[in-house]
Formats: C-alpha cells, sequence, structure tokens
C-alpha cells in the first residue's frame, strides 16, 4: 500500500476525487509565536470517516476547529461542498468530547436544541429528536437529564443531538475517550453502522491508532508541530468483513504496527 509522504502528494492523490466533501487548502496556523500547522492541505472524501492521527499536540484539534469554523486559518482555506468556510455554518455539526449538553434540559430538549435554534417547529423537531434518541439506543431516556445518565449515555446524546441537525459533515474531537473500554468499543461499532446508513462525512479526532485503523475509511497522519500531513493511508479488504472479525484480521494487525513504527519516534 503506497503512502504519499508530503502535502505535495497527498494533494495530487486527491485531484481526481471529485465526490470530496471537504477540502483543507495550505493551511498556516500560528498562535502569537507559535506555528500549529505549516501549509497543511488534506481532502475528506464525502460519505467516509477520515481520522486524524498524530503525537499530542500536533495541531489535529486546531484543524477540526478551521474546518468548523470556530478559528481563523492564518493563511489557506477550506471549502465544504464546493462552499468556501468562513465561520460555523449548519452543513456542520460538532461532537465535542466533553459532551457539552445543557445541564438543566432534558435528553429529549438536548437532542432537539440545533432544530430549535433553527426555529423548526416543536413537534417536528421532537419527533426527529426522538428517532436519534432511537437510533442512538437511549429509548426510554427521553425525560432524563444529563446528570442522571452515565458518561456513555451522555455522549450518545451529544452525537444524537449532531445527527439530528442532519449536517452533512460530522467533526467529532475524541468523543470516546471519556468512557471505559467496554463502552468505548461498543461506539465503535455503532459509529460504522452510522457511516454505513447516515451517508455522511466525519471527521474524527483520536490518539488510538487501533481506534483509527477500526472505524476509518482513511487515516490521515500529522506530523508534530508545525503540523503537515505525512501519510495517509485507506485500509480496505478488512473493512467488509463484519465488525467482530476487523481486530482479527492480518491488514488491520500490520497497518496498526506500520502506523505505531511510524509515530514511536514522536513519542517522548
Amino acid at each position: 500500500m503506497a503512502m504519499p509522504q508530503t502535502d505535495e502528494t497527498v494533494v495530487q492523490a486527491f485531484e481526481a476525487r471529485p465526490e470530496n466533501a471537504v477540502s483543507a487548502r495550505n493551511i498556516t496556523k500560528t498562535y502569537d509565536k507559535v506555528e500549529a500547522l505549516r501549509d497543511l492541505s488534506l481532502d475528506f472524501p464525502k460519505g467516509q470517516l477520515t481520522s486524524l492521527l498524530g503525537p499530542s499536540g500536533c495541531g489535529k484539534t486546531t484543524l477540526l476547529k478551521i474546518i468548523a469554523g470556530l478559528l481563523e486559518p492564518t493563511s489557506g482555506e477550506v471549502e465544504v461542498n464546493g462552499h468556501k468556510v468562513t465561520g460555523p455554518g449548519p452543513d456542520r455539526a460538532f461532537v465535542f468530547q466533553d459532551f457539552a449538553l445543557l445541564p438543566w434540559a432534558s435528553v429529549l430538549r438536548n437532542v432537539a436544541f440545533g432544530l430549535e435554534l433553527r426555529r423548526v417547529a416543536k413537534s417536528e423537531r421532537e419527533a426527529i429528536a426522538e428517532k436519534y434518541i432511537r437510533d442512538v439506543g437511549l429509548s426510554g431516556f427521553e425525560k432524563n437529564f444529563p446528570h442522571e445518565l452515565s458518561g456513555g449515555m451522555r455522549q450518545r446524546v451529544g452525537l444524537a443531538r449532531a445527527l439530528a441537525v442532519d449536517s452533512d459533515v460530522l467533526l467529532m474531537d475524541e468523543p470516546f475517550s471519556a468512557v471505559d473500554e467496554q463502552t468505548r468499543r461498543k461506539f465503535q461499532e455503532d459509529l460504522l453502522g452510522l457511516i454505513q446508513h447516515e451517508n455522511k462525512t466525519f471527521i474524527f479526532v483520536t490518539h488510538s491508532i487501533e481506534e483509527a485503523v477500526y472505524v476509518s475509511d482513511q487515516v490521515a497522519i500529522l506530523l508534530p508541530r508545525p503540523s503537515r500531513v505525512s501519510e495517509i493511508i485507506r485500509p480496505s479488504s478488512f473493512r467488509n468483513k463484519g465488525v467482530s472479525n476487523i481486530r482479527r484480521d492480518p491488514e488491520y494487525l500490520d497497518i496498526v504496527d506500520r502506523i505505531w513504527a511510524s509515530l514511536r519516534s514522536y513519542v517522548e
């Protein structure tokens, strides 16, 4: 499997892929005198999940926030469905690491909140919210409040809220890092089902090599600050063998080992 080694080759590899939902071009981001990203280019294919993987502090979340329109790049630009990003928009939804739920609102109100902001009629937004509450496995908890839920359940509420607004692109910043290993594995399996049935583009930040390879259609490995794309890996043959078989597949194990070999020298 060929691995592009520079941003230039990455861009060339994607130029013949018109199905890209998100394109980041020559992104540089400087905080004061600290250069977080330097001339980074990357495309995100429509309907697929791309993981951003790299050492701590390499700019993964910074890139995610620039795509979300929450941060402005120092230079470069991002396009979503061919339109330049100038700020947050309804075509993107963010799933936060810390859940970011409204503590005073029920599960139903939290999931419907984005639709409420868009002035969707109450009956319609609650019907949509109820659908996604069912989809994430929280039926029966519509009237509960966040403090009455486990961490895993609160994260499901956050995911349901992002899905309910029906954005084309879901941005996920380490969404499973705050839950236990068993819940995390179940979330990963559920996420594969969502990718298959929702036809949305997912951009997923994680520190876990195993998680990135398990859930991703493509894995973008970022270099340490100032970050650029080092390699792009596209897991392939094991993707259709069933969620319970992926982690035992020789290709899965080989890719995990290869990524670790690539990142090992950057771990302090």
